[in-house]
């Protein structure tokens, strides 16, 4: 079964069992970032789209103690991380969560995460009438050294 295949698959059984299009959010391509044994904290990637627009309010993890919205900036020339209450979505506007920008932050993690594993991610997600869903996805956990997702045809 090739990697394509797999990630196709689980793509497709994390549409089918995750209400990943539930509250007007569609949801492509989670992925988590590998850690090391003494490593506690580490970043969740994915694209994000919305027809009429939603905000995201909150994130949660079974995996993590403290699981926040995050943003990389530029200050003075000085990468700063930071936490974000709310993140929008804009109507028709990709938003995608990657290494140096928007991201999910899972911190003081229960356990090392390694390649292959699932780790399920729960983002709170407040459409226009204000109402907030809660949307359930799983998402891969690549190598240490991911740093794009669908980079799975070149090895250096």
């Amino acid at each position: 079964m090739s990697i394509a295949y797999k990630i196709a698959a689980l793509a497709l059984t994390s549409l089918l069992s995750g209400g990943v299009l539930a509250a007007d959010l569609e949801i492509k391509d989670p992925w988590v970032r590998g850690t090391v044994p003494a490593q506690k904290a580490t970043g969740a990637f994915m694209q994000l789209n919305s027809k009429a627009g939603v905000t995201l309010v909150g994130v949660a993890s079974p995996a993590a103690n403290v699981v926040e919205l995050h943003e990389m900036v530029m200050d003075n020339n000085v990468m700063k991380m930071r936490a974000l209450p709310r993140l929008e979505v804009q109507a028709g506007k990709p938003l995608e969560l990657k290494p140096g920008s928007y991201h999910v932050m899972l911190i003081d993690l229960k356990k090392p995460l390694s390649k292959g594993e699932v780790v399920p991610i729960t983002l709170k997600v407040e459409g226009k009438d204000k109402k907030v869903e809660n949307v359930e996805l799983k998402a891969e956990v690549r190598d240490l050294t991911a740093a794009a997702p669908m980079d799975h045809k070149h090895h250096h």
